[in-house]
């Protein structure tokens, strides 16, 4: 365990009421969290709203959690609802916010990889939401397929169609790019 403890083990204390077994898994997860809001909403204020709606949820929640799928994968459960409930009650989607580059030693190749950045996320942002939660969820932050099927509540096809299609449309989109 190499000196952590085991998330299954916070999980049962925190369901018992213990506040700071909960404040460790927040730590542990919420960069993570964060990143997915992010991703999927485009903007660093609606990210952190929702990280927060997704960690006061989950508290309230957290004496029905069955422990039937990892908390990682239940905390992505609720912030992928979160986000995708925001697109919906705004009904557009901006465009994500920048992220640094570092820029390498010519200038021009900087400026071009960093409109390439900018590019591929107004396609990202542009993408259907059940479409971007698959792709965010499977490209940027890692989980199988499966795992992205638990989340969304679909199937393992169903979440492969969706990311075939949102990497399509991106390439579509920034076909000018290649």
């Amino acid at each position: 365990m190499n000196g952590q403890v085991e998330d299954s083990i916070l999980v049962r204390a925190a369901q018992n009421g213990d506040v700071d077994a909960f404040e460790e898994l927040v730590r542990r997860y919420q960069t993570s969290i964060y990143r997915v809001a992010l991703r999927m909403l485009g903007s660093r204020a609606d990210a952190q709203d929702a990280v927060q709606e997704t960690f006061v949820r989950a508290w309230r929640a957290l004496p029905r959690f069955r422990h039937d799928s990892a908390i990682s994968t239940w905390l992505y459960r609720i912030v992928t609802r979160r986000a995708l409930d925001r697109i919906a009650s705004r009904r557009s989607t901006g465009t994500l916010d920048e992220v640094e580059v570092e820029a390498g030693p010519d200038p021009a190749q900087a400026a071009e990889h960093q409109e390439r950045l900018r590019a591929i996320r107004r396609a990202i942002a542009k993408l259907p939401p059940d479409q971007r939660a698959a792709l965010v969820l499977r490209e940027f932050e890692g989980l199988s397929y499966q795992e992205v099927a638990q989340v969304l509540g679909a199937s393992v096809p169903a979440v492969k169609t969706r990311i075939h299609r949102a990497r399509l449309t991106i390439i579509q989109q920034t076909s000018s790019w290649q």
